[in-house]
């Protein structure tokens, strides 16, 4: 049975059938109307009928839900669910069939294998992070540190019985790590609710609730909340692209394409074994910008790193969809561009101080330029291609890197093109690709010798940055969703000083305002010598915004010490060495730097003076101006 509804629903139905409801969180789902009272209210617009039903019921078809006058919104508030109760829509499909589904818009879930949601009030938390607010509305990302600790939280660290730390006691622990190694941020591998620890939370299912597996919202947003404290910021993933396929969630919800596409050959996603979501349809527009603004608004993330961004943009990027086009004749999905462009748009006009990262692994043109000069608008782009090429010249015999070496000075033809983030992510480090340590050639000490330099080369190399847990020491084996890290490796003494080696270049990388002052410009590089192959050697100048301030980086990349190296530089004076790789205490043998080099007059690589400089096997210097003029 329809009814009608007053004009203040009405508006909200009308906002969100058209697209523009930006903030459906707050009257769709589960509401708290007065102390004993709620309100359900659920999106199913081809339903005969819906049943609210739960735990408070004992599951019973006996609380219909009304439809909304004709606006595919039914309805019902009732004092019979108590806080803590669990509940589900049971929908009577178009077709006739009686279907056990989720609230699309719960904000907590129980613990799986279950997946009814949890009758509960959005938490009036008293938020107090109000300093690290305005220091991020004041200091925006773009000239500022951006260092990235990429988390799994079920596999960081685990109890000793195998079971997962809460929010609570990762609060505890991953926090202070975190501060202590120096990180800016720590990135969430998708923490929305999901069922399948395999999809390491890739295949959502609840886009408005933090995951069960670690404790309640309250303890989530506690969290946050200590990360702000400690002036760390919080980025999460988000998967706006595609669901998981479960019949219980959101595929088919009301017995037809109600999320995903209408066209089933455009709704199978193959590749992941999920569904897309029909991003042309205003609905869904209305849910999944009301998802990201939940996160950013109510949970105050400082960001979201956009997943899957190729698959939203190509109508051929899965696997059997070769030579899909649209109706010009490009295989462009019209929808899914104007969706991004939509997201990113409402997104920044509430929170021009996030960041707002794709995850887009083509050569699509200025992901991160604002849509209003042609742009995608987010404002950073991981950078696949340079960590691609990157890795792969790393993992190279070093008696062949001469032949290969256009791998590591490629990028600096396009660095500039858009505002990159350079990622050594989780999907680098498993499915046999091997961990970082595990990459690198030669025997154990210089495995580390490579994997020190690679660090020192992220961290120069102009770029945001961001690293998956454990490399930072160097774990062997590959990560491992169901397990926690090797933490027993930093009784391995090479392991340990390369967390001191990491934790020291992290400082270092703060502290130097040249590192990332001019990221996004080309004056905030200078190459010196990257045209000769055959040396192995490698050597550019990162210029903060003050004529002085700046540093050269010197790579090696053969296991071979080179005497009386000579090093281009800008000016007259003195300079000093602020730190070598091959330092015996960060697992090296050199136990004396060579503390302070004299400009020569002698021009060299377009440069006019020069210094001489002893460039350590397999290693790398970080060159400072201590008095030049």
């Amino acid at each position: 049975m329809a009814v009608n509804i007053d004009a203040a629903r009405l508006r909200q139905a009308y906002l969100f059938n058209t697209g523009a409801d930006y903030r459906s969180y707050f009257w769709l789902g589960c509401q708290q109307i007065a102390a004993a009272r709620f309100s359900f209210s659920v999106w199913a617009p081809n339903a005969q009928a819906v049943y609210l039903v739960g735990s408070f019921n004992e599951w019973q078809e006996d609380l219909p839900l009304l439809a909304q006058s004709d606006t595919g919104i039914w309805s019902v508030e009732t004092s019979q669910p108590q806080i803590g109760d669990l509940y589900k829509f049971l929908i009577v499909t178009a077709g006739g069939q009686r279907v056990m589904k989720i609230d699309p818009y719960a904000h907590q879930f129980e613990k799986k294998p279950g997946n009814a949601a949890i009758v509960m009030p959005l938490p009036q938390k008293k938020w107090r992070d109000s300093l690290w607010l305005a220091r991020r509305k004041k200091f925006l990302p773009y000239q500022r540190p951006v260092n990235i600790y990429e988390v799994h939280l079920g596999s960081w660290r685990r109890h000793a019985d195998d079971s997962y730390l809460s929010y609570t006691e990762l609060a505890q622990t991953l926090i202070p790590y975190v501060k202590q190694m120096g990180y800016t941020h720590i990135e969430l591998m998708p923490i929305m609710e999901h069922l399948l620890d395999a999809s390491w939370g890739y295949q959502l299912m609840g886009y408005f609730a933090p995951t069960s597996r670690f404790g309640g919202l309250t303890d989530f947003l506690d969290f946050i909340e200590q990360c702000h404290q400690a002036n760390i910021g919080v980025i999460v993933d988000w998967v706006p692209g595609h669901f998981i396929r479960n019949t219980d969630a959101l595929a088919q919800y009301d017995g037809t394409p109600t999320f995903e596409y209408q066209d089933a050959f455009r709704a199978d996603n193959h590749r992941w074994g999920s569904w897309n979501f029909d991003l042309g349809k205003a609905q869904v527009q209305s849910f999944l910008i009301s998802s990201a603004l939940y996160w950013l608004d109510f949970c105050h993330l400082d960001g979201l790193r956009v997943d899957a961004v190729s698959n939203m943009l190509y109508l051929d990027y899965d696997a059997g969809k070769e030579g899909t086009v649209n109706e010009a004749g490009t295989n462009a999905n019209l929808e899914g561009i104007a969706f991004i462009k939509k997201l990113n748009q409402t997104v920044f006009r509430y929170h021009p101080d996030i960041l707002m990262v794709a995850e887009e692994s083509s050569a699509y043109p200025q992901v991160s330029h604002p849509v209003a000069t042609g742009g995608l608008g987010f404002n950073y782009k991981w950078n696949m291609g340079w960590m691609n090429d990157t890795l792969r010249f790393f993992e190279l015999d070093p008696l062949y890197r001469h032949a290969q070496f256009n791998l590591l000075t490629f990028s600096f033809m396009y660095t500039f093109d858009e505002q990159f983030v350079l990622p050594f992510s989780h999907d680098e480090v498993v499915h046999g690709k091997k961990s970082l340590m595990h990459k690198m050639p030669g025997d154990r000490y210089n495995q580390f010798a490579n994997l020190r330099t690679l660090m020192v080369y992220l961290m120069l190399h102009p770029g945001k940055k961001l690293t998956f847990m454990g490399s930072e020491w160097g774990q062997f084996l590959e990560w491992r969703h169901w397990s926690g890290l090797e933490w027993v490796d930093l009784a391995d003494p090479l392991n340990h000083k390369m967390q001191e080696f990491v934790q020291t270049l992290n400082q270092l990388y703060r502290q130097q305002r040249s590192l990332w002052e001019q990221d996004h410009q080309p004056a905030g590089l200078t190459i010196i010598d990257a045209d000769d192959p055959a040396s192995n050697a490698l050597s550019f100048l990162r210029q903060g915004k003050h004529k002085y301030d700046f540093l050269v980086g010197v790579f090696n990349f053969i296991p071979q010490e080179r005497q009386h190296f000579r090093v281009g530089v800008p000016y007259a004076g003195t300079y000093h060495e602020l730190l070598n790789t091959e330092s015996k205490e960060f697992g090296g043998t050199w136990t004396k730097l060579q503390g302070t080099f004299t400009a020569e007059a002698v021009p060299y690589k377009g440069q006019p003076y020069s210094i001489q400089v002893i460039l350590p096997a397999a290693g790398a210097l970080i060159i400072q101006p201590q008095r030049v003029r």
